[in-house]
């Protein structure tokens, strides 16, 4: 379990990190849409590609760095029409085996997947076509740190259920002996 507790520190304080990156985000957003305007106006550009592709930038990083905050807090989508009925042990049971069985193998196959194409945009020092554009290859990087911040949090989410399928499962014997 302190392995578990590590590894949901870590993702809470990155989960609270995006929640400034929202912020900042909505922020660099309404200055682009706001300079867009007031540029017309007075005949001077005021926002840039730069500014665009960092609000994009932004929204990527608190996508990508809130999923393994938004596991840890049991916030994704999840079509439970069986779920919603089960005990909490069968609960347990089944995201401890879903994080075994589906969530940490469809990580690394993502990050399998993905790894040559990060290193080419790292060796070319990949940047936006577009002019004034933003570097690509430290964003693409966060592919992969996602990634393994969900395998990490899968991890700590299949040591819970484990741990809370093995306790209930001593309840359940122990009642019924009595």
């Amino acid at each position: 379990m302190q392995i578990s507790r590590v590894i949901d520190a870590l993702n809470e304080g990155i989960g609270r990190l995006s929640y400034w990156l929202v912020l900042f985000m909505v922020l660099v957003g309404v200055w682009n849409v706001v300079g867009r305007y007031i540029g017309r106006l007075i005949g001077q550009n005021l926002t840039s590609n730069a500014l665009i592709e960092i609000q994009w930038y932004l929204f990527d990083l608190v996508f990508l760095l809130g999923a393994a905050y938004a596991l840890k807090h049991n916030e994704h989508v999840r079509v439970d029409l069986l779920y919603k009925d089960l005990n909490s042990r069968r609960k347990a049971l089944i995201n401890f085996l879903g994080s075994i069985i589906f969530l940490i193998p469809f990580c690394g196959l993502i990050i399998y997947y993905s790894w040559g194409t990060i290193i080419n945009s790292w060796t070319i020092l990949e940047i936006s076509p577009d002019p004034g554009g933003l570097p690509r290859y430290p964003i693409k990087s966060v592919i992969i740190i996602s990634l393994l911040l969900l395998i990490l949090q899968g991890i700590s989410e299949a040591i819970k259920n484990w741990d809370m399928f093995r306790n209930l499962s001593a309840n359940q014997e122990a009642n019924d002996e009595l």
